[in-house]
């Protein structure tokens, strides 16, 4: 080899190492990100900030929404529940993105498969979900895109990257078809039972399951992104206008089986909160804006959604 030659080999190879090195720095700052507290002690709602492109968590009191206050997080999706807070983020180049989950002053951050776009924790904080874009960006053309949909037992410390293994029956039959994509898992007190979409074949089911035995079956068509209420009796989900409408926010009653749509909710495109047992809080577009607002509404539809905070997504109790 000329000399020449060597001098463009050892480049390439310092090039290669300093990439690699690059590399192993940002993961390491994942997995060994320092545990910092999240919520103020003023604070009842906590959410991503849109308006500087940063995805800063921010929080407000509830009674005073113009007021918002700072965290250390920076996420795409948050969530927070009984000491658990779960923060899908950007984890290194790629775009790589990692869950996050803190509880305890432990910090484990989970990869995540694609672009993060739902997250939970259950009421006990000891289930964690999630949903992620795989390919696609958008739920807006049935098929048109691909979802991974995981959990994370804080208990056992184990994860689950998908669903898709899980025995599915739907509208009586098992559901042996390829192009299953899972999204906007709810989990109910049990830690156990739980709630989900199935899409296949253009269309879409909530779905109704076990994470311990892994099998679910349908309840019923056209209801997306669902969320369970606080005492378990009520379910939220977005539900299309016409066939390929847009949506709003619709809320079945479990029990008997009623369903109700809520006014002031078209155009939803997120998994709506529960903030109690009878009003929910979502992220949307108002007609005046370019960016999401946080809306909150009555579960019993009794009025119409109202903008919250502005410039805002991710709502989440805290």
């Amino acid at each position: 080899m000329d000399l020449g030659s060597r001098r463009v080999a050892l480049a390439v190879v310092a090039i290669v190492l300093v990439v690699a090195a690059g590399v192993v720095y940002v993961v390491r700052v994942v997995q060994d990100q320092p545990v910092v507290p999240v919520a103020a002690v003023d604070a009842d709602l906590m959410f991503v900030e849109l308006a500087d492109g940063r995805s800063r968590v921010e929080q407000v009191a509830m009674d005073a929404p113009d007021t918002r206050s700072g965290t250390p997080l920076e996420c795409q999706r948050v969530y927070r529940a009984a000491g658990t807070t779960v923060c899908l983020k950007l984890a290194g180049p790629g775009p790589t993105y990692a869950a996050e989950v803190t509880r305890d002053g432990s910090s484990r951050s989970v990869a995540l498969p694609g672009v993060p776009s739902r997250a939970k924790v259950s009421a006990s904080g000891q289930l964690v979900s999630w949903t992620s874009f795989v390919t696609g960006d958008s739920y807006s053309v049935p098929g048109g895109f691909s979802t991974r949909t995981g959990f994370f037992d804080v208990r056992s410390g184990t994860a689950v990257e998908s669903l898709e293994g899980f025995t599915a029956e739907v509208e009586g039959s098992v559901h042996t078809a390829q192009d299953v994509n899972y999204w906007g898992l709810t989990v109910a007190s049990d830690d156990r039972t739980f709630y989900a979409t199935l899409a296949s074949g253009g269309f879409t089911w909530l779905v109704k399951g076990d994470l311990v035995d892994r099998r679910l079956t349908s309840l019923r068509r056209d209801a997306e992104c669902p969320s369970l209420s606080p005492d378990g009796t009520k379910i939220a989900y977005k539900k299309r206008i016409g066939r390929l409408g847009p949506w709003d926010l619709a809320v079945l009653d479990l029990k008997t089986g009623e369903e109700r749509r809520l006014p002031g909710t078209a155009g939803i495109d997120d998994q709506a909160t529960w903030l109690d047992d009878s009003r929910l809080v979502f992220s949307a577009i108002p007609k005046d804006a370019k960016l999401a607002a946080i809306h909150e509404v009555p579960a019993d539809g009794s009025a119409e959604a109202k903008v919250l905070i502005r410039d805002a997504t991710s709502p989440s109790p805290v």
